[in-house]
């Protein structure tokens, strides 16, 4: 009986130390910590200006530089359009308006008419043109050019830039230079020394050739000096 009672002491001590390990928590193994992972490097793309701008839009450029419409200067340029007509251009600064006010009254440039005046001096000699025929053009005072119609080819003009008083009086502010405009047909002038080096290439270019000295010796004797352009083994001097 004492020996029964001794194997389920036992038995029973091995249950309760059993159940008693099953209770406790296991401590769990350490594993090393990985590494976070590290976010992929965006490829960088090259881009253009034409894909970075909105759908439309256009890249400004830059605005060539204009000529100025003034230089302050006074001035009156006389051009010959054709056989027919001029044209001119002009500039008057203030300081013209002022020098006009002050010698002919603070109301004269409002009390008088700009007008072009148009002086034909075909063959006048400079003392002869203060003589010379002309006619008035009445312009706007806003204008700064004019286009004239002469009507004569080969005549030679100037003009005046000026106003006009209600008694007549023309005062002039500007004065252009003289143009002569071309002829309306062919010139009636000749000129013969041009024949002669044109018989001589048509006589010798198929005898001699454009290199031959025989050809360059005789360009040379009837020009007196050897014409440019044509080999030869020598330099000719004109005596």
């Amino acid at each position: 009986m004492l020996f029964f009672l001794s194997v389920l002491g036992t038995l029973i001590l091995s249950a309760l130390i059993f159940l008693w390990l099953n209770k406790k928590p296991h401590l769990a193994e350490k594993k090393p910590a990985l590494p976070e992972p590290v976010a992929p490097v965006p490829e960088f793309k090259e881009e253009f200006s034409s894909e970075l701008s909105p759908p439309g839009f256009a890249p400004a450029t830059p605005a060539e530089p204009e000529l100025p419409r003034y230089y302050g200067v006074d001035r009156l340029v006389l051009l010959a359009r054709d056989p027919y007509w001029l044209y001119a251009y002009w500039e008057i600064t203030a300081t013209k308006q002022e020098e006009f006010a002050a010698v002919h009254g603070p109301t004269a440039w409002a009390g008088s008419q700009p007008v072009l005046r148009v002086y034909d001096v075909t063959g006048r000699s400079p003392g002869e043109q203060k003589v010379a025929s002309y006619i008035d053009i009445g312009i706007n005072e806003e204008a700064d050019n004019w286009h004239i119609n002469v009507g004569e080819p080969d005549h030679t003009f100037y003009v005046d830039l000026g106003r006009l008083f209600p008694d007549g009086r023309f005062v002039t502010l500007l004065r252009s230079n003289t143009v002569t405009t071309p002829r309306a047909s062919l010139s009636e002038r000749t000129d013969e020394e041009w024949m002669w080096i044109e018989g001589i290439y048509r006589s010798y270019r198929y005898q001699f050739g454009l290199g031959s000295p025989m050809f360059a010796e005789e360009m040379a004797q009837r020009a007196g000096a050897l014409p440019l352009g044509i080999g030869s083994p020598g330099q000719w001097q004109k005596e």
